[in-house]
């Protein structure tokens, strides 16, 4: 089953980004890492797979790009839909998202995407700041495996 955030418009045009992201904890599972876009909102680690990139491809590069990080990666969680429009690219967006856990990760390098921060956050604290519904749904998949 694939969850749905947001509302399809009738009459509207989207374009697709298909992503995928990662929930990363850290050693104790106490914070979780979420990156701050430059228009202020978080999001999960992660984002659009680029033409021919498998889901592990495009999860090592973004996370080289947005934290410097080689990880681990251990559960999927599922797929959550998401219908919104971006003031910041004047589009509306179809983004499927494919979320999975990270089991462990180690900096490898800085990162390469600069524009974007990433922040450690309180697991309720992050799950709070978290600007799409998809990536909300994700987090709570995460928070319920945790027993």
């Amino acid at each position: 089953m694939v969850e749905i955030y947001g509302k399809k418009r009738e009459g509207v045009e989207y374009s697709t980004r298909v992503g995928v992201h990662v929930i990363i904890p850290n050693a104790e599972k106490k914070e979780i890492c979420l990156i701050k876009a430059p228009n202020g909102a978080y999001f999960l680690p992660g984002g659009e797979i680029e033409a021919g990139e498998t889901h592990s491809e495009a999860i090592a590069r973004e996370l080289i790009e947005e934290t410097g990080f080689k990880a681990e990666i251990g559960a999927f969680y599922g797929q959550a839909d998401e219908y919104y429009y971006s003031r910041n690219r004047d589009t509306y967006y179809y983004n499927p998202a494919f979320i999975y856990e990270c089991l462990s990760f180690e900096k490898i390098g800085e990162r390469t995407e600069k524009k974007s921060v990433p922040e450690w956050f309180e697991v309720e604290k992050a799950l709070e700041k978290l600007k799409r519904g998809s990536h909300k749904w994700g987090l709570q998949q995460w928070i319920n495996s945790q027993g």
